[in-house]
This record gives structure tokens, sequence and C-alpha cells, in this order.
């Protein structure tokens, strides 16, 4: 049985085809727009209404599920070159049109999340949801052809590789009376794992030890946050791409990380222009209601061809302040967190106009020791750190990664001025005493890739069931 994908763009007139679907709309009692979800795009079925019981006919309405057998076309009318004149069908699945809350007309994305279990039936997050897939099969695609080995890194763990220490706790012990130890504090030799356990908030830590068995290694798998963040750009489960190379430090690292980036955004260019051209005209429609200077800078499909095309600029974060501290948004007090002195995080309104003061990706590098985790390099001016991060054009950061600290004294020595316990981490100090190497890697949070790839603007319209807070469904 063919996909209507494989109908639209193999148009074997004259056949006799079966398929099945999803009715979309019925026009007139003869136009069946049927989707099977392997497109953007509908076919449409035409039934000839005097040849059919009449009861049927009205079984086919939005949201049903229904078989269609017929002969495939050149279509006589506007809007589709084939279309199949229907011999037979049946409903395989009634939908009632007094209670399918996905009728023919537009409805918003706060509407559609609420009903997030039917929203994938729409063009809008059926496209995203076509274009995620795409985008993690260019994921691994790239890593396999740069002859990296993918990782799978626990979920469960035992440390917190971001020390920001929040992370959702793994427990069997009764949440009413756990035990306790004689100090009252929990008694977790009690629990399952025998000690304190959380899901992970990034895979890194274990991919390090991986590069330094196997050269190049990439984890790509859900990753958590308990930070109570309800924000467009925040979810507290999200999937996390982290490649880790040994014997690469932070320039081999910018490179692979503008390579990787262009790689999946080229692929998706030219594996998905149904759903890229439906997201942008979406876009467009969005946001011919906003102010001039809210509305993005080009269309869709130009924006990505604009990250392609061009080199990522590098700017030290030491230059980047400057920037910021002598700019117009700065000297007249329109950002939200003025920059005054050295040293300070830069926010999302610092990241996008870095962008446009440069009108190219920015990757950001060598950033203050202090505003940064434990694990990366320190440079010998013993104030900044080999880090580095990417900016994307309306996103901001899209990209963040670092050479990592490989000299055992200096990362125990960092360690300490982090209150990271060494017994906790012991293993990981490990690959510093024995063999070490310069290694780096970064990580990418894929719902910011597809979020900045499909246009959309909050990333809770990005992953099929959004975990934030408040909001566990499905």
């Amino acid at each position: 049985m063919l996909l209507i994908k494989d109908i639209l763009q193999q148009q074997p007139i004259g056949t006799t085809l079966s398929l099945r679907g999803w009715v979309r709309t019925f026009r007139s009692n003869r136009f069946i727009a049927l989707s099977d979800g392997s497109t953007i795009k509908t076919l449409q079925a035409v039934v000839d209404f005097e040849n059919f019981d009449e009861a049927e006919l009205k079984r086919i309405t939005t949201g049903a599920a229904i078989s269609v057998t017929g002969d495939l076309v050149k279509s006589q009318g506007r809007g589709q070159e084939v279309e199949l004149l229907v011999r037979s069908f049946e409903v395989l699945g009634d939908s009632n049109p007094e209670e399918y809350p996905l009728q023919p007309k537009k409805h918003s994305l706060e509407f559609l999340r609420d009903i997030a279990h039917l929203r994938m039936r729409t063009n809008t997050f059926g496209a995203v949801m076509r274009l995620r897939h795409s985008l993690a099969f260019a994921v691994h695609q790239y890593f396999h052809k740069q002859n990296f080995f993918w990782l799978h890194t626990p979920i469960i763990t035992g440390s917190d590789a971001e020390g920001a220490g929040e992370m959702f706790n793994v427990s069997i012990l009764d949440k009413k009376n756990p035990p306790l130890t004689e100090d009252g504090a929990i008694d977790y030799k009690q629990d399952f794992f025998e000690k304190e356990t959380n899901l992970t908030v990034s895979g890194q830590l274990e991919a390090e030890l991986g590069a330094t068995a196997l050269s190049k290694v990439y984890t790509f798998g859900p990753t958590f946050r308990a930070e109570n963040s309800n924000t467009s750009r925040h979810l507290a489960e999200f999937w996390m791409i982290e490649p880790e190379v040994a014997f690469a430090d932070l320039n081999d690292n910018m490179d692979l990380a503008e390579d990787f980036l262009k790689y999946v955004i080229r692929f998706a260019l030219e594996n998905c222009q149904d759903d890229l051209e439906f997201l942008e005209k979406r876009l467009l429609d969005e946001e011919k209601s906003k102010p001039q200077n809210e509305r993005s800078a080009m269309p869709l499909r130009e924006k990505l061809q604009f990250v392609i095309d061009n080199n990522f600029r590098r700017v030290s974060y030491t230059e980047a302040i400057d920037i910021l501290r002598n700019s117009k948004p700065n000297k007249k007090k329109k950002f939200k967190y003025l920059i005054e002195e050295w040293g300070a995080d830069l926010q999302s309104e610092h990241e996008k106009f870095l962008v446009q003061h440069f009108n190219a990706p920015v990757i950001l590098f060598d950033y203050p020791a202090k505003i940064k985790a434990f694990y990366m390099r320190l440079n010998d001016d013993e104030k900044t750190v080999r880090a580095m991060d990417i900016l994307f054009p309306g996103i901001g950061e899209i990209v963040g990664g670092s050479q990592r600290e490989e000299r055992y004294d200096v990362l125990k020595g960092k360690m300490n001025d982090f209150g990271i316990d060494e017994e906790e981490l012991s293993w990981y100090l490990d690959t510093r005493k024995f063999g070490t190497c310069v290694h780096s890697g970064f990580g990418l949070g894929f719902e910011r890739l597809v979020l900045f790839v499909s246009g959309m603007t909050n990333i809770r319209d990005v992953i099929p069931f959004p975990r934030t807070p408040g909001n566990a469904e499905f």
C-alpha cells in the first residue's frame, strides 16, 4: 500500500490504488481531502455520491479514518495535479464532528498545546514532527560519516555534570517516612541504588570517558532540568546532542560545531522543502500582526541559507563585552541587563545583538572562568577558560562547548573551588591520571535546533509532549 507522499511523487496515473488515512475535509459530499501524515499535502479522493449509500457518506467527517480504493487520474480541477476516483471506501474509525476539536479552521498554538495528543494531526505540527525526524536522522548520518561512535550514556546518574543542583531525584524510598541516619539526614543507603541518584542533566562526563577510549563519540538522548523556568525557551525534559573528541583543542571544536550545524541545516533544506515552505508561510502570516521591529529579519528558508553560506564569526568574550558596552542599546539603557564591566554573564538580548552586529552567526570564546563550569580548561591568564558558545540569528545561544581541563592537578583544584566531592567523581579524575590528553566537546539542545529550523517561536511546540513546570500530561 503506497503512502500519499509516494503517490504524489510518482503519479502512477491509470493505476488502481488502495490507501488509508484521515479525512481533513469533505466538500460538497464529493471531494475528500485525505492525509496519512507522510507529507504536508493531501490527496483528493473524488466520490460519486449517487453510487454510494447516503448513511455511509455521512460518516466521512473531519478526523475520521478511512480506506479508499480507486483509479488515479489527472485532476480536472485546480489545486492538485492528480486525484483518486473512488470505487469503494470504508470508514475504519468514526469521528463525531460535534466533539472532534480539530475542525477545518485556524487554531491557536495555546489551544493546541492543551490537546497535544491530537495536535500532530494539524498541518503545523505534522510539518514540525517530520522536520524533527529529518534533523535527528541528519545528526546520526553526520556523525557516522565522521567516524564517531554513538554512546548511550546513563539517564539515571549519581553526578551533577553542570554543578547547578537543579536535578530530578530518583528514589523508591517512602516519601512520607523515609529512613533517616543518626544525624537526621535521609539514609540513601537503604534506597535502590544505595546512594542519592537523579535524572541526568548531561551525558558529557560519561562521553569524555568514551572519547578517551574510542577517540570520537557522541550522545543523543533525553536530559532533564528541574529549573522552574516558564519561558518559551526552556523545557524540563529535552534531548541533547553531545560530541566529545580526543586530541582536539578549542579551535577543532569550533570547526566541528560549525561544520555539523551547516550539515544538518543543509539536509533539512534539501529534504524538507514542502514542510519548510509551509512553515515559512505560517511564520509570515503570524508576524503580520507584529510591529516591524519584532518580525524576522528574513524569511525562514533564506535565514537557513544565510547560516549555511556565511562563515561563523569568532569573537573573544572580551571583544564582545567591549562591543556591547559601547553599543547604543547599552548607552541608552535599552538593554534590560546593562553591560557595565568585564565578567558579566551574557543574556539573550546581548547574544541577539551580537549576531545582528556582525551580520553572521557568532562563536564567542574564552569566557570568564567564574561564570563557566568546573571542567573547562583554564587559560594561562587564569581568568578565562577555553569555552565557546555559538549564537544564531533570532534565537541567541544554540551551542555551548569547551576544551576540557585535561591536567589532573588543575582539574582537582577547580573541583575543590566549586565544592565538588572528589570521591563522587574519582572515576572522572582517573581519565586525567591514566593517559590524559587534550580533548573537547560541545552540547546542542536538539529542541533549540528544531526551533531555529522550523521557525516556531515556542520550544513547547517542537517536541511532541512538552514537560514544563506544572505540566506532565500524556
